[in-house]
């Protein structure tokens, strides 16, 4: 099976709904590559895997590491690492140093920046040079702290017309697609339709060109996922009684059993 291209994405604008799931590690890159068009390898996993109270701390380190085991383990999906906070926002140079090191050390495909009108000069300077952008725009939570939290965006006339002003910002500047969170669904309608470039959405509109969602979350994995997360499963559940049963065993000697041991013959 071929690995899915930036032009396929882009070419299923209006035709196929874009489907993307996070995934940090070799396990869940091999279980969701075949039912998934992206694999975002997302910076999310600081507060996911190692219980960071936001993105913030994540660095360009961990998400080469968790990048590279995602590329290996994959074979169809088109893979896109999160580029973290603080990698990118310094200078062109710096930006371009960073998602160089990115993309050369993991394999990806593709990198993910946060920011509109600000970061499209930046945009453009990746995209000129040879590095695939996808933008993100809306609530952005490497801007937690300036936003004051993880409030849903498009409230006031306002904020509607700069997120507007974002998304054309980000199109304009080179980006392939755009990741919209956070966003009043009208409005992510709206732009979803005056863009001719992918939105994918995370807590906006089915409207989107495609959506996303953290995986753990979906799966049941985690405590308080956000309003826009549909469970499709209880894997926590799942895990508890597993290791409640194993536990047991041990406690009880009923394991190992013969048949998992090594007997001389």
């Amino acid at each position: 099976m071929s690995r899915k291209t930036i032009i396929d994405i882009k070419n299923m604008k209006a035709k196929t709904p874009v489907v993307v799931l996070t995934s940090y590690n070799a396990l869940t890159a091999n279980l969701f590559d075949k039912h998934v068009d992206i694999l975002l390898v997302g910076d999310s996993l600081g507060m996911v895997y190692y219980g960071m109270e936001s993105t913030l701390p994540v660095s360009l380190e961990m998400m080469i590491m968790h990048g590279k085991a995602v590329v290996k383990s994959s074979d169809s999906a088109l893979v896109v690492v999160d580029m973290p906070f603080g990698s990118y926002q310094g200078s062109f140079e710096a930006a371009f140093n960073s998602c160089a090191k990115i993309l050369k050390e993991t394999g990806c495909h593709a990198i993910k920046i946060e920011g509109g009108v600000e970061l499209a000069d930046t945009i453009k300077f990746l995209t000129d040079r040879g590095i695939p952008v996808v933008a993100h725009i809306a609530l952005m939570p490497q801007y937690v702290n300036a936003m004051g939290g993880y409030k849903y965006r498009g409230r006031s006339e306002e904020e509607r017309a700069k997120i507007i002003a974002d998304a054309i910002a980000v199109e304009k500047a080179g980006a392939f697609a755009v990741v919209l969170e956070g966003l009043e669904e009208s409005l992510a309608s709206e732009i979803t339709k005056k863009l001719a470039i992918i939105t994918i959405g995370i807590g906006a509109s089915v409207d989107c060109d495609g959506q996303v969602l953290v995986a753990e979350d979906m799966l049941g994995m985690t405590n308080n996922a956000p309003k826009f997360v549909k469970k499709y499963a209880n894997i926590a559940k799942i895990i508890d009684e597993a290791v409640a049963d194993y536990a047991s065993d041990v406690r009880a000697k009923k394991f190992p059993e013969i048949e998992h041991c090594f007997v001389k013959k």
